[in-house]
């Protein structure tokens, strides 16, 4: 081969590389990326299933470890997959790579508010059901524009979407 033509191979892996990994990752913007391995919308919420995962540095076993996540059912968002991995992400954006395993589709959310009250009906005027703790854990039920349905310790009721982390604002569910 000549100096012209290496350049030229080494020219096409450097764009290959870069265009592959996009595409297997499938990082998108908006609602209309999808998981090349799941065909699922990225990003997407979803909960832990474990009470320990691994969080690692890279989408393989021989990746290092970065975090642990130890709170079953904590709700994360998956930004991207490769294969039986899944690029996690925390409230704070904290994360990286899981095994698929340790993920759940069970949609759970994190109260961001202190002492937010839960009500009977998606009503600021309605009857109080309970009051919940910053950082409590809940899963999600049917939501509308502006509030969402959440089970908890025995309890069942309604809050405002905005105080609750786990949901998209314009997400609807039935």
């Amino acid at each position: 081969m000549t100096l012209i033509s290496m350049k030229n191979v080494f020219l096409t892996l450097a764009l290959a590389i870069p265009l592959s990994l996009s595409a297997a990752f499938a990082e998108g913007t908006g609602d209309t990326a999808k998981g090349p391995v799941t065909n699922l919308p990225l990003p997407r919420y979803v909960s832990m299933k474990a009470a320990e995962a691994n969080v690692r540095r890279g989408p393989s076993l021989s990746h290092r470890i970065d975090w642990v996540f130890k709170r079953r059912n904590m709700p994360m968002r998956i930004t991207a997959e490769h294969g039986h991995w899944r690029r996690v992400e925390d409230r704070d954006g904290m994360g990286g790579w899981m095994h698929y395993s340790m993920i759940s589709g069970t949609r759970t959310v994190l109260v961001e508010q202190d002492k937010l009250k839960m009500m009977v009906r998606p009503d600021p005027a309605a009857p109080i059901s309970a009051e919940l703790q910053l950082g409590v854990v809940a899963h999600l039920g049917d939501c509308s524009t502006e509030w969402c349905e959440l089970r908890t310790g025995g309890y069942k009721g309604w809050v405002p979407k905005a105080r609750v982390w786990g949901v998209k604002a314009d997400e609807i569910r039935e």
